[in-house]
């Protein structure tokens, strides 16, 4: 009798251990296709800005498929087509929006975007370590804009951050406070665009 209640003791905590494991099995793969989920969502929120270089494909109508880079003014220009506004679209919304202008020319009703290359330009003026032009292949947050041109120098009034961008005819300025960003008082949230001017005073210049 007590080998018997000793073997189904065994037996019963094998079990428990088994079942532990699935558990923890099921949990980890879980975890990992979230993650994957998150980094696919991740890479198809990118959206197209002035300086991506796209390679355009049409599978069964090579000769509309082009390679365009687009311009300061958001746009590219396609066969047949002419002047298209891309800026500000993923990839597969612009997919959808070339089978919609190319309706008609197409039999098969299939088209791919891909994103060749990815540079552009801002500029960061006053007190920073290399203030200038900068050129970026991602997209940056204004902290992150101001530490590739070196960071802020020792007398930065990071307090005074503005940022110039020009929209169209319309010109805005954003003030930063970029102070209590670094301090983790902000979260950093505001995204360099190209062509943005940014501006850290020194602290001593009286606004």
């Amino acid at each position: 009798m007590q080998n018997t209640g000793t073997l189904r003791f065994q037996i019963t905590r094998i079990l428990c251990m088994s079942a532990l494991l699935l558990g923890l099995f099921a949990s980890v793969g879980s975890a990992q296709e979230t993650e994957s989920s998150a980094s696919s969502n991740s890479q198809e929120a990118a959206v197209l800005i002035e300086g991506d270089v796209i390679l355009i494909s049409f599978p069964a109508a090579e000769d509309l498929n082009t390679s365009q880079k687009i311009r300061r003014d958001g746009r590219i220009t396609l066969p047949l087509v002419g002047e298209v506004e891309v800026s500000g679209l993923t990839p597969t919304e612009l997919e959808t929006a070339l089978l919609a202008l190319y309706d008609k020319q197409l039999v098969t009703k299939e088209v791919s975007v891909t994103v060749t290359s990815s540079s552009w330009t801002f500029y960061v003026n006053g007190a920073v370590n290399s203030p200038g032009k900068q050129v970026s292949d991602r997209r940056l947050t204004a902290l992150e804009a101001i530490m590739e041109a070196g960071g802020p120098s020792p007398s930065a009034n990071l307090k005074k951050v503005t940022v110039i961008r020009q929209e169209g005819d319309k010109r805005t300025t954003h003030k930063l406070n970029m102070k209590d960003v670094l301090a983790g008082k902000k979260k950093n949230i505001f995204y360099i665009q190209p062509s943005d001017i940014i501006t850290i005073p020194d602290k001593f210049v009286i606004f």
